[in-house]
């Protein structure tokens, strides 16, 4: 069983930045094949894509949206990943998820694809 814990949300104004961290522990301690995403969810809507980052090698995919503004890395020595913020929109407020797709193929940009999910963690965004 692999436990995903995203931590880093706030409330930030418009035009800041937040880092989001997700850590992984649990029985498996190797994500050498795996892809590790981060979603969000604004009430009433569907979960929807943000980034991607395949563990190794290191190759990322971002939405549209945020393309430009946010950015998807990961620490391998500890098993960790982040979304770095930038230039935050009141649209971009949402519940931000962790999430894992184990031995995945890339790329991988649908939540259903995904076999393991953090708990989220909120980002609100004032203007």
């Amino acid at each position: 069983q692999v436990q995903l814990v995203e931590s880093g949300g706030g409330l930030v104004q418009a035009g800041g930045s937040l880092r989001l961290s997700c850590a992984a522990s649990g029985r498996r301690r190797t994500f050498s094949n795996d892809v590790m995403g981060w979603f969000r969810q604004a009430p009433g809507t569907e979960r929807g894509f943000v980034a991607a980052v395949r563990w190794n090698p290191g190759t990322t995919d971002y939405a549209d949206s945020v393309k430009g503004r946010f950015t998807i890395s990961r620490d391998n020595a500890k098993n960790t990943v982040y979304l770095q913020m930038n230039s935050l929109k009141p649209d971009d407020t949402a519940v931000y998820y962790c999430a894992a797709h184990v031995r995945g193929i890339w790329p991988r940009r649908g939540w259903y694809e995904y076999d393991y999910w953090g708990q989220g963690t909120q980002v609100t965004v004032s203007s």
